[in-house]
């Protein structure tokens, strides 16, 4: 995802945060207290919850700025970790109303009982937009797709360029050291599939005992199991390593500034980010306001423009130009090259192959 991404997705998930740059401690401490969210209310003021950095600078440029000057409703923006949501709403006092969060872990919420269902017929950007099932939630919707690529150096291998995980698996073809993603998110089992032949459309449910043969053949050349999401394109920029899996958004961005990259979409895997409501929220009126602003054809298309992650509503494309479409994940040529991670088979097998890829890396 990279610097334009803004997202450290292992401190959300193992529960590290803060609170968002800008938001002043004045503000929540007044949301501690019933009397002052009853005055917060009057003053029209809605408080979400995203990722902040660069993220929630184009949030801010792209939909909270304009939401607020069409509605008068102002927007503060916190950056709770997971721990710290789930804590408060078992209060009964999130000091946040709308939830902008990946879409594993709206489900974990719902799941959870942490969050409210969705009522969609408040949602009118949202019906019959052509959004994918798979992101229209009981209890979370859509808003943008990001995605996994695979990264190299652009002259590392004398003009040739690797096209698929087979190719990165290709230590002959593409010689050199490697790296791949450590614990800063699921662990990248379907690339391994892919390299070995499984076709997009049969990765799941997942034959893990494959995917750990496939990964033995090239461990010895993975120098590095990266942490961050900055680290891939580092370790490429700096040639200690000359492939690499790494977060679009993070690549694009360096390529932009110069740095002798490239990256391939073929075995690209998507994840989104979302929106969900607390459960006990404060202001759910204005939470629905603002998600359907969001969701707005015209909306989902300036966010793209301003931070590369694709739109979740397929008539935003219909106000981007090729040069900007080319750089996102839910372009329609990147959708049938790559593939959605599937949330179900992840929250329900994730944390024992996460021991067993922390093993295998430690073996």
């Amino acid at each position: 995802m990279g610097d334009v991404s803004g997202i450290d997705r292992r401190a959300f998930l193992s529960g590290v945060g803060g609170i968002a740059a800008g938001v002043a401690a004045a503000t929540l401490s007044a949301c501690d207290s019933r009397t002052d969210r009853s005055s917060t209310k009057s003053s029209k003021l809605l408080v979400v919850r995203d990722f902040g950095g660069a993220y929630g600078e184009a949030n801010r440029k792209a939909i909270y700025d304009p939401f607020t000057k069409e509605t008068g409703i102002r927007i503060n923006v916190v950056n709770f970790s997971h721990t710290q949501i789930l804590a408060q709403i078992k209060e009964g006092r999130p000091r946040f109303d709308v939830m902008d969060i990946d879409m594993s872990n709206l489900v974990r919420f719902e799941h959870e009982g942490a969050s409210e269902e969705l009522d969609y017929g408040r949602l009118k950007n949202a019906r019959n937009a052509g959004i994918a099932e798979s992101l229209l939630t009981p209890n979370g919707v859509g808003k943008s797709y990001w995605a996994s690529v695979l990264a190299y150096g652009a002259d590392a291998f004398g003009g040739r360029k690797p096209e698929s995980w087979a190719d990165f698996w290709d230590l002959g073809t593409f010689p050199g050291s490697r790296a791949l993603q450590g614990a800063v998110d699921w662990p990248e089992l379907e690339f391994a599939l892919l390299a070995d032949g499984v076709p997009l459309d049969r990765l799941y449910p997942l034959d893990v005992n494959r995917a750990f043969k496939v990964l033995d053949e090239i461990k010895g050349s993975v120098r590095t199991f990266w942490e961050y999401g900055a680290e891939p394109g580092e370790l490429l920029d700096r040639n200690r390593v000359v492939a690499s899996s790494s977060w679009a958004g993070r690549v694009q961005s360096l390529i932009k500034n110069g740095s002798p990259l490239a990256y391939e979409w073929n075995g690209a895997r998507r994840q989104s980010n979302g929106y969900g409501i607390p459960k006990g929220a404060a202001h759910p009126d204005a939470a629905y306001r603002l998600i359907d602003f969001a969701l707005r054809p015209e909306v989902q298309a300036y966010s793209a423009r301003i931070y590369p992650e694709g739109p979740v509503v397929p008539a935003a494309y219909g106000f981007l130009t090729e040069s900007t479409a080319v750089n996102l994940a839910s372009t329609p040529g990147h959708l049938l090259t790559g593939f959605d991670l599937d949330i179900a088979w992840w929250l329900e097998n994730g944390d024992s192959v996460t021991r067993r890829w922390q093993e295998w890396i430690r073996g």
